[in-house]
């Protein structure tokens, strides 16, 4: 689970066991035969984000030929190169492995061994001629040096312009003019069961284009908070992360980024970010490297059919505030447990997993009404929205600097993560390096204990490590799941 959120409920894992993998994507287009192959394939103009809708053929099937004649040079390969300890095979402490839920994305922490460059690739793709691409921040992350390569064989090195990984968001900049770019949809008027496409590179081939339909809408994921996902069964595997979902009208209306999957390969199930979603995020980066978010400061749960009845309300719907942070905007604005939130802004809250990203994408210090169900009947209260601040400000690192013996950067939970999460303490791990990145630790993980000793504070948990001789052993929850993971020490 995402520790960080101030605005969540633990979610249950996903069905069947099956792990949530970090992906890239599609695309899709319908031309009657009026439209001529030099039209299909002209080069393209800046486009406006509506496009004009497509017309079927006449035998009722989509022909994507003309989508991906145009919009195919758009689409991008990108391969990062970063310094790593790596023997050239995972290091994963005893219960870890490639199928585990604990493991989301397909980067895998590396054996020690001796340095060498570890290579990955990913996809992108161009909005604007200048050279902006989009693609997945884990595609990026940690990377020593982005190489960018078009569908004529060019290759440019990328700046990284922002990347934030609560989003899964990231902006690159190539040195470039004239480039093709592609078109921006609204997904908002996407419908379950129209057809999509997806162009990636999947395990590295270039430009692969794979077509589906939308599953469903508005999805929420475990370990995830802010993104309101479209669910597919586009195909789509490692390599495709961060290329574009397109509609029938040659519009981008997502980011490929995870699936669903007991393998580590494509099992029907993938998610894409939506395209709205992602240029927000990218404008605050490109305008002031970080990216603002609203805080309402409640804990909440979905309401089924029993808790329906009991609140009284017609339907299941909503999302029920658990919990209430402390002097938080909810608390002041009088929100109390037990509420449960029929509307933000004038947004009909149909789900719990609908608030969190609502709230989200609201401007910091914004007013808000929110329709609110308490004892029986339906109210309108007021609040300010405060600001989801950055972890890393707040957190400690364990060992007093860089590239300690541990290499960890950690904080207390704060009451209402704890109260989320139903734990009594813990310290959730902002950053990490060294020893711990290399033992499988990642950030947004609970340190439970050390050394069969519980940790509820930063000091005790550097005690520990001080005291240890060689290795370390962490108790450590990551979503519903908790293992002990073996640390060497440096």
């Amino acid at each position: 689970m995402d520790f960080k959120a101030l605005i969540r409920k633990p979610l249950a894992a996903a069905v069947l066991g099956g792990a949530l993998v970090a992906v890239p994507a599609a695309a899709l287009f319908l031309y009657s035969s009026e439209h001529s192959a030099e039209a299909a394939v002209a080069a393209p103009e800046p486009a406006p984000r509506v496009a004009t809708p497509a017309t079927p053929l006449a035998s009722g099937l989509p022909d994507f030929r003309p989508l991906v004649q145009r919009y195919g040079p758009a689409v991008v390969n990108v391969s990062v190169s970063a310094n790593v300890r790596t023997a050239g095979k995972p290091a994963m402490p005893p219960g870890f492995d490639e199928d585990n839920p604990l493991f989301r994305h397909f980067g895998v922490p590396m054996a020690p061994g001796a340095g060498r460059p570890m290579q990955g690739e990913g996809s992108g793709f161009i909005v604007s001629a200048d050279g902006t691409i989009l693609t997945n921040a884990h595609v990026v992350d940690g990377a020593r040096k982005v190489t960018v390569k078009l569908t004529d064989h060019r290759e440019f090195e990328a700046r990284v312009v922002g990347v934030d990984a609560r989003s899964d968001v990231a902006v690159l900049k190539i040195e470039a003019t004239g480039l093709p770019v592609v078109t921006l949809g609204d997904p908002r008027t996407l419908e379950v069961g129209e057809w999509v496409v997806a162009i990636g590179s999947p395990f590295g081939f270039e430009n692969t284009v794979t077509a589906g339909i939308v599953s469903a809408k508005g999805r929420s994921l475990p370990d995830d908070t802010y993104v309101p996902f479209i669910q597919t069964d586009v195909a789509v595997n490692p390599g495709n992360s961060g290329g574009p979902l397109f509609n029938l009208r040659g519009e981008v209306v997502g980011i490929n980024s995870q699936i669903y999957s007991r393998s580590g390969g494509y099992q029907g199930v993938s998610f894409a970010i939506p395209i709205d979603v992602a240029m927000n995020v990218g404008e605050q980066l490109q305008a002031t490297g970080h990216v603002k978010r609203g805080k309402l400061g409640v804990g909440i749960q979905g309401v089924d059919q029993a808790l329906a009845e009991s609140f009284g309300l017609d339907k299941p719907r909503g999302a029920l505030v658990s919990s209430v942070e402390q002097d938080g905007p909810a608390d002041k604005a009088g929100l109390k447990e037990g509420d449960v939130i029929l509307s933000f802004d004038g947004q009909p809250i149909d789900s719990a997993g609908q608030l969190p990203a609502a709230v989200a994408a609201a401007k910091p210090g914004r007013s808000v009404d929110l329709q609110v169900w308490r004892e029986g009947a339906s109210r309108n209260i007021e609040v300010k929205l405060g600001e989801v601040t950055d972890g890393h400000k707040v957190a400690a690192n364990i060992d007093g600097a860089e590239g300690g013996r541990l290499g960890m950067m950690v904080r207390p939970l704060s009451p209402s993560e704890l109260d989320d999460a139903g734990l009594d303490a813990g310290l959730v791990v902002e950053d990490v390096a060294g020893a711990a990145a290399e033992a499988g630790i990642q950030p947004g993980d609970v340190v439970l204990s050390a050394n069969g000793r519980p940790v509820g504070d930063v000091e005790q948990l550097r005690s520990i490590v001080e005291k240890a001789k060689s290795h370390v052993a962490l108790l450590v929850q990551r979503g519903e799941a908790r293992i002990f993971v073996p640390v060497e020490l440096a």
